[in-house]
């Protein structure tokens, strides 16, 4: 009977899968060796200097290609581009379960053909075959955007972008980046001693840990190419020899988001964090950018926040709700959909708002005074959460320092449980005409306490 149970516990336990952590993993396989590297060149039957790689090493889990002209890449086949002449030392390393392995040939272009190096994003990038010594970029540090950080996924910074000479004094602003159409594509980076990188990545560079961005002293290496590829629709700028273009993230390279005679705007990816993607803005060394200012214009500015406004709102560090259900609809608001505003907890959020940009400035001449409906219900912790509305007006050139030119004006929020009309009166600064965004921001900041509001009617008056 013993024996019995015995068995059916032991059936019971495998039926579980009890056993399962007992099975050990499959060995891996043995380490790949320098031999079982091969790869073929083969060239365009109507280009000789446009070279098709292909892994001949049979299945492997990777294999990752470094052309010698500044371009990488990786797959199974790899299409290359070489117009100008000379000896190029091609590195196939392919990883299995075991390992990786690497294999170089050497590969001989016999011809320079001129013609390859004549099309437009060559000529935007180095001045054309007629500017011996090439073009040379820097950050546009004095335009905003000329750093940012969004998700990968994005084409754009969404997360942050620097304000005008934000970065002063880090090692950033007077990096010279120099690209030539001679000598094989050369790439110059000349940093003075010192460069700036991100925190998580920085130690790629100076060996320290991970932290915030910072500074590091370093010498760029010599013998730098760069070139241009295309893949899955999209071009992409690299830098040979691990080299990379002013600010550090762990990569050498960069898809052109932009390329034409007075802007190299770059998307990096984030070694570190893969999620992360980082933003670039470079401008010709001398250049000048021209000021566009938007026009002034006197407009109607209203919104119910009931889904028929024209008001583009833009939700920073908040929960928003357009078209929701009125809590209250008595007293001085009774129409029927509001806007729901939830100010969220946590040190990320005390900066929370509601705001808009412009596609024009605004002209306070004569309309200064804004009106507003509001909802404070009494379920908030006050006096942590503050009892009133902030209204702000801002420039959106300034980029991130944009707060820094702000006018603000609050008004406290009188009674809770009811709809109370507010009015901001920015007729102080009625000559004013550098302002093109509009924030709105109950509850206060500064703090880390959440709260729900309730927003009705916003009019300029």
């Amino acid at each position: 009977m013993k024996a019995h149970l015995n068995k059916l516990i032991l059936l019971l336990l495998l039926a579980t899968g009890f056993t399962s952590c007992q099975v050990e993993d499959p060995e891996l396989g043995p380490a790949p060796t320098e031999e079982q590297v091969k790869f073929s060149a083969t060239p365009s039957s109507d280009n000789a200097n446009i070279i098709t790689f292909k892994n001949e090493s049979g299945p492997v889990n990777r294999a990752v290609w470094d052309l010698g002209n500044g371009q990488t890449g990786a797959g199974d086949q790899i299409t290359g581009t070489f117009p100008l002449s000379g000896d190029y030392v091609v590195t196939l390393t392919i990883y299995t379960s075991g390992g990786s392995a690497s294999k170089t040939q050497t590969l001989k272009i016999a011809q320079t053909k001129p013609e390859m190096l004549d099309r437009p994003d060559y000529n935007f990038l180095t001045g054309g075959g007629s500017n011996i010594a090439g073009k040379t970029w820097v950050i546009e540090k004095d335009f905003p955007g000329h750093l940012g950080v969004g998700p990968a996924s994005s084409s754009t910074p969404e997360w942050y972008t620097a304000g005008p000479n934000e970065k002063k004094d880090l090692g950033f602003y007077d990096d010279e980046m120099t690209f030539t159409l001679s000598n094989n594509l050369a790439y110059t980076y000349v940093n003075n001693g010192t460069t700036f990188a991100n925190g998580a990545n920085a130690a790629g560079l100076d060996g320290g840990g991970a932290g915030d961005d910072r500074t590091v002293a370093y010498t760029p290496p010599a013998n730098m190419k760069w070139s241009i590829s295309e893949e899955g629709g999209k071009q992409y700028l690299s830098i040979s020899g691990g080299g990379f273009i002013a600010y550090y993230t762990g990569m050498s390279k960069y898809e052109i988001l932009k390329l034409n005679e007075t802007e190299l705007y770059l998307k990096a990816a984030d070694k570190a964090n893969p999620a992360n993607a980082w933003y670039l803005r470079l401008a010709p060394k001398g250049y000048t950018r021209p000021v566009v200012e938007k026009p002034l214009k006197t407009a109607n500015l209203m919104d119910r926040f009931d889904a028929t406004g024209t008001i583009p709102w833009r939700a920073d560090a908040i929960v928003f709700k357009n078209n929701f259900d009125n809590p209250f609809p008595q007293g001085l608001y009774t129409v029927a959909k509001v806007g729901y505003y939830q100010r969220l907890p946590g040190e990320a959020n005390q900066y929370g708002n509601l705001q808009t940009t412009l596609d024009y400035r605004l002209d306070l001449s004569s309309r200064n005074k804004f009106k507003m409906m509001v909802f404070f219900p009494g379920g908030n912790e006050y006096p942590a959460v503050k009892q009133q509305v902030a209204v702000k007006l801002q420039n959106s050139l300034a980029g991130g320092n944009a707060w820094q030119t702000q006018k603000e004006v609050i008004q406290q929020v009188p009674e809770l449980n009811k709809w109370v009309e507010l009015t901001f009166d920015f007729s102080s600064i009625s000559s004013v005409t550098m302002y093109d965004q509009i924030v709105i921001q109950p509850g206060g900041e500064g703090h880390q306490t959440p709260g729900i509001f309730y927003l009705g009617l916003f009019e300029l008056q």
